[in-house]
Parts: structure tokens; sequence; C-alpha cells
């Protein structure tokens, strides 16, 4: 069994289950842009129904703004870094509901508006891997360790994005929010990427920048929970990791006997 090195610690492993946004690539280049968009059709809706957000337009997703009211940060514990797709929309659709709208008309519109905004994401294609990303991927497909993304995006959604970085290959499994009954801080999640991966759960790590992550695999019974947090940022709200990294290039993967 091949092991990794992070901070002292050796962690034997047979694979990794990775989240996706935030841990594999930088999460506001991808989703601020879409969230920018999002609130402010919906701002412009709902002033034309003569009304508001219910709350501070920041509280609404869990975005913090400048001074001229561009996204700049988020929330790590909010719902933009860890709600699916699903919970998302209903989130929004209740400011229209709380507005006045019909439930079923708030579901549908707010689905409109998402796939406005994700158009012009696609447009862009702005999805990057992190930081030495690529290689520690190179390294751990030379020491025959299994890779899967585990996100609380949709399947299709990471298929597309692990595409634009031109890293789709290295994963064996990709497992989406559409493909489990209960997402993230459940284990049901990573217990279908692990019997994809054909490994036990308890021969696999997860590596993720929310402490949804961390209680993800601790629910799955994974032997480890590794925490993303990059320089400069406080890594507070991942109070369940075993250890935290902030770069990829902290992490040295030991094939067998090495």
């Amino acid at each position: 069994m091949a092991t990794l090195q992070i901070n002292g610690l050796q962690l034997p492993c047979q694979g990794i289950l990775f989240d996706k946004d935030g841990t594999l690539l930088e999460f506001l280049q991808l989703w601020g842009p879409w969230a920018d968009s999002l609130l402010n059709q919906l701002e412009a809706l709902l002033s034309g129904m003569g009304t508001g957000f219910t709350v501070e337009r920041g509280k609404v997703l869990g975005t913090v703004h400048d001074s001229e009211g561009r996204i700049v940060d988020y929330d790590r514990q909010g719902p933009l870094a860890i709600a699916t797709v699903d919970e998302s929309t209903g989130l929004l659709a209740g400011q229209l509901y709380a507005a006045g709208m019909p439930w079923n008309d708030a579901i549908t519109t707010v689905r409109e508006l998402s796939n406005s905004a994700m158009q012009e994401v696609r447009s862009k294609r702005q999805a990057e891997p992190m930081p030495g990303l690529v290689s520690f991927l190179q390294s751990c497909q030379a020491a025959s360790i299994k890779v899967a993304v585990v996100t609380s995006d949709s399947t299709p959604a990471a298929e597309e994005h692990l595409e634009w970085m031109g890293i789709r290959s290295f994963f064996t499994s990709i497992v989406g929010c559409d493909r489990v009954t209960l997402g993230k801080p459940n284990g049901e999640t990573a217990k279908l990427a692990c019997r994809e991966l054909h490994i036990h759960p308890n021969q696999a790590i997860v590596i993720g920048d929310s402490n949804g992550d961390m209680q993800m695999g601790l629910n799955a019974g994974v032997s480890h929970v590794v925490g993303f947090c990059p320089p400069g940022e406080e890594a507070v709200h991942l109070q369940d990791a075993d250890v935290v990294i902030g770069d990829y290039h902290e992490i040295r993967v030991s094939p067998d006997g090495a």
C-alpha cells in the first residue's frame, strides 16, 4: 500500500476522495461570476416586485463583497460553499416566495436564472487546477493510488469542470449530489466512491476545503480526513480535519515498499 507523507504524518492510502470546488480548483474563479450574475438577476426581479432580499445581500448565499459590490470572498461554512444544487435552488426560491411569488413559479424562475448565470461561466471556462495538483495526481497515478471526486455539485457539471482543467482522465469515479440520496456531510457520497474504486473506506483518505467534507469522511469511516486551506487563510472551519495543507506540494507520495 502506498503512503502519503503530510507534515510528519505517514498515512497508508489506496485511494483519495477529493472534493472539487476549493480543493481541485480555485473556488471564486469559477463560482464568483455565477453567484454575482445570479444575485444581480434575482435582485432586479425582486426590485420589479417592489421589494428586495429578506437579508443583506452577502447573507443570501454566503458571499463577501467589496465597497463596489463585487464578490471578493465567501463563507467557508455558507451555502455557496457547501449547499447542493437543489438546496441552493430552494434557498433562492425562498426569496421570491417571500416576495409573493407562488412556490412552483419561484423554483422554475430560479432554475432559469441559474442556467443563465451558468451559460456566462461556460463561455469563459474559468477553472484552473490548484497549484501542484497535476503533479500530485501524476504521483498518485504512478503509485497506483486510485482517485475520485466527491462533490455537492452535479456529476455532469463536475465532469465538465474537470475536462476544462484537463484532469478528467485521472479520476476513476465522480460522485455528485445527483447520484446519492443524502449529500454531505452524510457518508453516502464517500461510500459510493469507494465502491467504485473497489476499496474499503478505511483504505481511503478524503481531501476537502470544508468541514462538511471532513464530516463526510468520518461518517463514511475513511482512514484520515485532510483539510485544504490555501496559505493566508484561516483554517478554523476545518475543526474535524486530522491535518491541514495549504498546497499539494506539501504531500509526498511513497509507493509500495518505498
